[in-house]
């Protein structure tokens, strides 16, 4: 067991959050552009955006573990320093992820945007939506997220089928493996992306993939920019094939002047999965679990790297 422990948070906001501690643990605020408040910090809480470019400060200090308050963490082990436990914050993001994704799919699907569009100008305009029951759904990327996904979509009445990187079963049935992609794609209506973006998932929703989509199909990314292909995207949706609703692009933020702002068939949203009104209390939540594992000496949640 250990009696004394010092965590740091980002801001006054998070520490608030994580309100009462036991005795022995200390509160302090670090938000990686000032000095470390202390020499060892056994617990550091990075901000939650712009805080990736300079994780190497960790290393300044003694520590334990780095919490992060995101899911993915593609690119931080290149920035972390030797002797680091990096932890990411599953359980934090993913049911807030999920309503954007059912958001999304929705309005996409019933055309929502068209409605709003048409609101600007005081045009009455009804046609007929695909809609959401009955779809061929597939999540491409089934871990937590998919999962959480899935939960939501299922009272919508839709077939999913699941892929991930490799084949398994679960409760739930069976999990396709990406090399099952060629036979599968043909006949889904809807595509969710949210896989973890790593070399072998860059480009992945490239021109094979939207090519073997049937015409009209709505691709959904809530993922990372950079698993699909950008010119494919503008490619497949500017010829009416293909339509998209996108929480995430490459580059990103997307320029003003991108032609998918100005196309009908794509819907975006500027990377706001996780950012709901559930993000603070769930983060604060981990924050306090990780206290008490680490007390206990125990192994923290969610190790997802160790430098």
């Amino acid at each position: 067991m250990t009696d004394s422990l010092i965590v740091s948070v980002p801001d006054a906001r998070l520490a608030n959050a994580v309100g009462d501690v036991p005795a022995g643990v200390e509160i302090v605020e670090w938000d990686f552009q000032s000095d470390p408040p202390r020499e060892r910090i056994d617990l550091i809480v990075p901000p939650y955006m712009g805080g990736s470019s300079r994780l190497g400060r960790v290393g300044e200090v003694e520590n334990r573990l780095v919490q992060s308050q995101s899911i993915g963490y593609d690119g931080v082990e290149e920035l972390l320093p030797a002797g680091i436990t990096f932890a990411n914050a599953s359980t934090v993001h993913e049911t807030a992820t999920a309503e954007l994704t059912l958001a999304l799919t929705l309005a996409a699907q019933r055309g929502l945007a068209d409605f709003v569009r048409n609101a600007e100008t005081g045009t009455w305009k009804s046609r007929m939506h695909p809609g959401l029951a009955d779809r061929r759904v597939m999540i491409l990327g089934y871990g937590g997220v998919g999962r959480a996904i899935e939960d939501r979509l299922l009272p919508f009445e839709v077939s999913v089928v699941r892929v991930a990187s490799k084949p398994r079963s679960d409760d739930r049935g069976h999990i396709y493996g990406v090399e099952d992609l060629p036979e599968l794609l043909p006949d889904v209506d809807i595509v969710i992306v949210v896989t973890p973006l790593t070399p072998a998932t860059t480009g992945l929703v490239g021109e094979d993939v939207l090519s073997a989509l049937p015409d009209g199909a709505l691709v959904v990314n809530v993922a990372r920019g950079p698993v699909a292909d950008t010119d494919a995207l503008v490619r497949h949706a500017t010829e009416g094939r293909i339509r998209l609703a996108l929480d995430v692009t490459d580059p990103e933020p997307l320029p003003a002047d991108h032609p998918l702002w100005s196309l009908p068939n794509v819907l975006i949203s500027p990377h706001v999965g996780g950012a709901s009104g559930a993000m603070l209390p769930r983060m604060a939540a981990l924050v306090r679990r990780q206290i008490d594992h680490l007390l206990a000496d125990e192994e923290p949640e969610n190790i997802v790297l160790r430098t």
